[in-house]
């Protein structure tokens, strides 16, 4: 047995698997997931698992350069915005963050390794982690 937090298998393979620049995304309960990304859907009912304890968990094991956010995250979700740079600023110190339009978003998802789907209810609680390297 896995002796790390992550205890998921695909998600935990999925982010092995990740090269520099690859990206995944960690993603609300309403977002569209596209064909194509690997679709791995952690969602047991409303806000189980809640988005900020599956990204906790997926930064304890992946080394994140960069995030990527919708830009109504901070007006609609101001709460969950303020939390999620709070955590992003102590967990990963130079980590380059930015902010696209909700539709934007969607786009980029397309080209992600892995679309996660949690149970949270909050809208725009949706997130692409960019993978660093660790040297």
């Amino acid at each position: 047995m896995k002796k790390g937090r992550l205890l998921n298998s695909e998600l935990s393979y999925e982010i092995a698997k990740l090269g520099h620049t690859d990206h995944i995304c960690i993603g609300d309960a309403g977002l569209p997931i596209p064909n194509g990304p690997k679709r791995i859907d952690l969602a047991v009912e409303k806000n189980v698992p809640t988005f900020m304890g599956t990204l906790d968990v997926v930064l304890s094991e992946m080394q994140v350069e960069e995030v990527v956010v919708a830009e109504e995250m901070k007006e609609v979700s101001p709460e969950l915005y303020t939390e999620l740079m709070k955590v992003l600023e102590e967990r990963c110190s130079k980590v380059v963050v930015k902010s696209v339009s909700h539709e934007g978003f969607k786009a980029i998802t397309r080209e992600s390794k892995a679309v996660v789907r949690t149970g949270e209810c909050t809208p725009y609680a949706n997130i692409i982690l960019k993978s660093g390297v660790v040297f």
